[in-house]
């Protein structure tokens, strides 16, 4: 999953702390740099996220600065442990300039891979979403390679757009392609109430 695109500071709403049975989404501090360094060191999550893999502790602190600023984008943090594991991104979609859309992206450690902490993540940010921030559209993406992230998205119930070639600069310099998803508040509403 594209963790996010580093853009001009986007206006929005204090970040709220958010709960699921085994995870906590709140803001960045700066003594997540060790946890963040753990998941950043992964050549893996950095091909899978699109940022250069950390090579130091220093690199894991200036992303928390980065990302403490964003105010869009909550840390990940298992309950059980208290430590970062992941984070979770919810910014405004300039794709969709007469709605009001706003775009989903993740990223966890590879030690978190395969235990649902994304799919668990990613629904309480879609209910964020739609219910408290008035979402009419919520897009997310994916780089063709990375299956992982397909399966939690069409798991979440999105809807696929297509490819959208050479969208995403890496940091070696190439563009990758966006594998592109939206799930639509009607959408939304009607998985509820079939609950």
């Amino acid at each position: 999953m594209i963790l996010f695109n580093r853009r001009k500071k986007e206006a929005s709403p204090t970040l709220p702390v958010l709960h699921t049975q085994r995870l906590v989404l709140r803001a960045f501090d700066a003594n997540d740099a060790v946890d963040v360094y753990a998941i950043g060191q992964s050549e893996n999550v950095a091909r899978m996220a699109g940022f250069a893999r950390h090579q130091t502790l220093e690199d894991s602190r200036r992303m928390v600065r980065d990302l403490m600023n964003a105010h869009w984008v909550w840390a990940i943090v298992e309950k059980r442990t208290g430590h970062v594991i992941g984070l979770i991104s919810l910014q405004a979609d300039g794709a969709r300039s007469r709605v009001n859309a706003l775009k989903l992206g993740y990223t966890l450690g590879e030690a978190s891979w395969g235990q649902g902490y994304a799919t668990e993540a990613c629904r309480e940010i879609i209910r964020y979403a739609f219910e408290e921030r008035g979402c009419e559209v919520l897009s997310v993406s994916h780089f063709p390679f990375n299956a992982k992230s397909r399966h939690v998205i069409k798991k979440l119930g999105f809807a696929c757009e297509g490819l959208l070639r050479c969208a995403h600069g890496l940091p070696d310099g190439t563009a990758c392609d966006l594998m592109c998803y939206s799930l639509l508040k009607s959408e939304y509403e009607a998985r509820k109430l079939d609950k």
